[in-house]
């Protein structure tokens, strides 16, 4: 074929590939024309000659079967009755004749009269006993298909034959008329690959950019060199899983015998994971496997962008240098990773403890099998570590991968030996390793018999290293490998080091932390007061607990009992903006400030007034210093509580409103007004009075009781007030409840709660007259009074009493206006109170040697232990105070709320 074409190229000069493939494809075009042309021809012969019999044995044995055929074979002349009926069967049947014989083979019917009567030409001997005869024969009109069929009786008797006969050629004309539409097709098809050549050979112009077949062979030659010098294997597999290409590299890396191409991918004795890829055709990228020794990496896809293959490409690189460089890579990898997770996870909170402890459990198992941690014991403190003992650690921290290694517990206090790596290591600050415990080589002088069972417990190296941190070293973290059967080595150092040196900065931050915090806390306990004063006015319980170290720190939440004159007592609770040392300085202000504005004896409002004015003065001076926090946005609550009248004064400034509790246990809020914080100013205070009977509890608070970020403030006061809303209890059974239903584990804010229980003066303590404006009454007030005191069996007391009210009635005869009172109280100290209608106060001064007058006040001085002036509505009050012995002070009663003793 190659020879006949390459004939026909020399003679008809086809230059082109196209025209190679046109002429190839006209020959067999009409190689098939041919051959399908005789194929039919053969075909329709053999399908002429099965019709024909069909048709034939259908023919006769219908007209065999047909009762009128039986009647007239019967009759003395049957072809008068069946030569009709014959020609008509063959008009309908499309057959040549059908013949009506007698059982000898006399014809009855013929489609040529002329051969009625005469022998039947055939083989009828089996249609005489009752068979069935076909064959072909030659007769009268030509090679036909005849078969002879016997008539017989009910009983099986032979009366007659039945031949029925169809020529070969009628039966051929249908194959005949198949050759001209098998011819039309050759031409058809011949012209359908004339177009097509000519669309191929533009088409193959255009994609081979005019090449020949020389060149094309040129160029292929060149591929192929190309590919097969390549340093990079190529492997081509069909759809089959049949190798159909491989280059000399692919053949090197996966070890390929020359005639591979064309089997199957499964009987190339690849190994299996190079088999089972090759074979999946999944799409992939540089997909490392081993082949050998080798690392190959394999990159696959299908093929897929010409419609039609089948298959995929892989390509392979030998990768195993870049593999080993890969894998030092990723251990690099791996430890940057590690130490970015220790900073995610080490340091989460200000605890040094809780920081150790999570060193401790993050090494364990990624970088040791077991850690522990020591530090400084003036660490755990918050203090700076004492390089003179610097040998005693504490232990903080331990972890493993189980729990019982015989390595010292935590919380212990460890002399470590000299010669140990850890005293090594906190000694001199670097890094020590014992890649080899087993060998003894000084450090286990520490304790012998514990290092003897750590290497006997599968402990076999170890790496301690210093935790230093601003130049300061604050303790030890050990590492301690066991389960792991390759020793610590010099590479592990300084991941050790990185770790350690992370950890040592977040608890060095821990510890500076756990200094200022308790520096604050310090500081505002010594500005909190330390005890109560003593009082009769009301029995007082009080809870104060700071914020969580960490969560909110040292906050400015403050409470305050000052007794005032007249028995009275004035309860206060405040807080600062802001947490730390300086909430805790600026609560220390507040708190003074209080203490010295109360000594005016103002109302709750005024007192309030001057303390905002007092709080804008400081901000003011301290807007040039923006490191220094501002007062404004504190809060306070003062009230005043008079146990004679039972009256409760109270005024706020931006705090939280008190809840009063009634003796029958009903709780509520009394609606104190709602002043603005401290420090904004422009806006007045507005203060509340109420009677409190005998035995309530005044609830004061800060907001960290009662706010919570699952819950709305309001609800928080509901709940306390729930919580505080029981009969016959005593202040601090109030604060227990308080503290138990509000105050979370670890509390984000200060928590400061103040109680007080109120108490009632009877008439038998405190005994008043009226005094009318002459000087003569004043020696009935002496009068009186000495027989009050002799009632309360305070003789001792009376001289310097009546001095005192000889003085002070007299003053305010001469100098005020009406009306004038006076007020005894027994309390801890025995009071006077002389009130009269003026607002002007008296002023003490020191009279000359001259002067008539000017001493009264003087003297009252110099007897009272106290004395002072307080502002009413409706004048002054001037009041004194002499300090009673023990025996002289009335015996303290419980309040009414108090439990009787058990």
């Amino acid at each position: 074929m190659h020879q006949l074409i390459g004939r026909m190229r020399s003679r008809r000069g086809l230059p082109t590939v196209a025209g190679q493939v046109f002429l190839l494809q006209a020959i067999l075009i009409l190689a098939l024309a041919a051959a399908a042309v005789a194929a039919l021809m053969f075909q329709y012969r053999g399908d002429a000659e099965r019709e024909a019999r069909t048709r034939s044995l259908a023919v006769a044995s219908a007209v065999a079967a047909s009762p009128t055929v039986r009647e007239a074979l019967s009759r003395a002349n049957p072809t008068v009755v069946l030569q009709p009926q014959a020609e008509e069967t063959r008009r309908r049947t499309a057959v040549d004749f059908v013949v009506v014989m007698s059982p000898t083979g006399i014809r009855y019917t013929h489609p040529n009269p002329a051969q009625i009567g005469r022998r039947y030409i055939g083989n009828i001997a089996a249609a005489q006993h009752g068979g069935i005869v076909t064959e072909t024969t030659a007769g009268t009109l030509g090679p036909s298909v005849r078969t002879v069929v016997p008539v017989t009786t009910n009983d099986g008797r032979v009366i007659g034959l039945v031949s029925a006969g169809i020529t070969v050629k009628q039966v051929s004309l249908a194959a005949e008329r198949q050759v001209p539409l098998v011819l039309a097709a050759t031409g058809v098809v011949l012209s359908a690959a004339t177009g097509g050549t000519a669309l191929i050979s533009r088409r193959l112009r255009r994609q081979t950019h005019g090449l020949g077949p020389t060149q094309m062979t040129r160029m292929y030659e060149h591929h192929d060199a190309v590919l097969h010098s390549v340093r990079e294997g190529v492997l081509i597999v069909d759809s089959h899983g049949r190798l159909l290409l491989a280059n000399d590299e692919a053949r090197r890396l996966l070890g390929l015998r020359a005639d591979g191409d064309g089997r199957p991918v499964t009987d190339l004795g690849l190994e299996p994971k190079a088999e089972q890829l090759l074979l999946s055709g999944r799409a992939t990228t540089d997909e490392v496997i081993e082949v050998g020794d080798r690392l190959v990496a394999v990159s696959q896809r299908p093929m897929t962008q010409q419609p039609g293959l089948g298959g995929w490409v892989a390509t392979l690189r030998d990768t195993t240098e870049l593999s080993a460089l890969m894998g030092r890579v990723e251990v690099v990898q791996e430890r940057l990773t590690l130490l970015y997770d220790a900073g995610v996870r080490i340091g989460t909170t200000l605890d040094v403890t809780r920081t150790a402890q999570e060193l401790a459990a993050f090494a364990v198992p990624r970088f040791a099998d077991y850690v522990t941690v020591d530090l400084v014991d003036t660490v755990l403190r918050g203090d700076e570590p004492n390089p003179l003992r610097a040998a005693e650690l504490r232990r903080v921290a331990v972890d493993g991968i189980r729990k019982d290694a015989p390595l010292y517990p935590p919380g212990g206090l460890i002399h470590f030996d000299p010669s140990t790596p850890q005293a090594s290591g906190f000694g001199s600050g670097q890094i020590v390793l014992e890649a080899d415990l087993a060998a003894f080589s000084g450090w286990q002088a520490q304790e012998p018999d514990r290092a003897r069972r750590l290497v006997a417990y599968g402990i076999h190296s170890m790496i301690a290293a210093p935790l230093r941190a601003r130049g300061v070293i604050l303790g030890v973290a050990t590492f301690w490998r066991s389960k792991e059967p390759t020793p610590f080595s010099q590479e592990d150092l300084s991941l050790a080091e990185e770790l350690v040196a992370r950890a040592a900065v977040s608890i060095e931050n821990a510890r500076r932390f756990t200094r200022e915090h308790t520096t604050a806390v310090t500081l505002q306990r010594s500005l909190l007061p330390h005890a109560l004063p003593e009082q009769s006015a009301v029995d007082v319980a009080h809870r104060y607990l700071p914020a969580e170290a960490g969560l909110g720190g040292v906050g400015g939440d403050w409470f305050d009992v000052i007794p005032l004159p007249g028995a009275r007592v004035a309860i206060v609770v405040g807080d600062v903006v802001g947490h730390g040392l300086h909430a805790a300085a600026t609560m220390g202000q507040l708190r003074t400030a209080v203490h010295n504005f109360s000594t005016l004896d103002l109302p709750p409002d005024e007192l309030l007034c001057h303390l905002d004015e007092l709080v804008t003065r400081i901000d003011q001076d301290r807007d040039g210093d923006g490191e220094v926090p501002t007062l404004t946005g504190a809060t306070c609550l003062y009230a005043i509580y008079d146990p004679i009248s039972r009256l409760c004064t109270m005024a706020r400034a931006g705090h939280l409103e008190p809840i009063i509790v009634r003796p029958d246990g009903h709780a509520d809020l009394p609606g104190v007004p709602a002043g603005p914080p401290l420090g904004l100013g422009g806006l007045p205070y507005e203060k509340k009075e109420i009677l409190l009977p005998e035995g309530s509890s005044i609830v004061l608070y800060t907001d960290g009781l009662i706010e919570d970020r699952q819950r709305d403030i309001d609800q928080g006061i509901e709940l306390l007030r729930r919580a505080v809303a029981h009969p016959g209890q005593t202040p601090d059974q109030v604060c227990r409840a308080a503290m138990d239903a509000m105050v979370p584990v670890a509390p984000r804010d200060d928590v400061a709660l103040l109680v007080a229980g109120t108490r009632l003066l009877d008439g038998n303590r405190t005994a008043s007259w009226d005094v009318p404006s002459d000087p003569s009454a004043v020696a009935d007030v002496r009068a009186a009074a000495a027989r009050l005191l002799d009632d309360w069996d305070m003789k001792e007391e009376a001289f310097t009493l009546e001095l005192i009210l000889s003085e002070l009635v007299t003053n305010a005869i001469r100098h005020a206006t009406g009306p004038i009172g006076v007020r005894l109280i027994r309390d801890r100290s025995l009071i006077c109170e002389v009130s009269d209608g003026s607002s002007v106060s008296p002023h003490l001064r020191r009279a000359t040697t001259m002067d008539e007058g000017g001493r009264g006040l003087f003297l009252v001085a110099q007897f009272a232990d106290r004395w002072g002036t307080r502002y009413t509505s409706g004048g002054k009050v001037i009041w004194t105070e002499q300090q009673l012995s023990a025996t002289d002070q009335p015996t303290e009663q419980a309040p009414p709320n108090t439990p009787p003793p058990t």
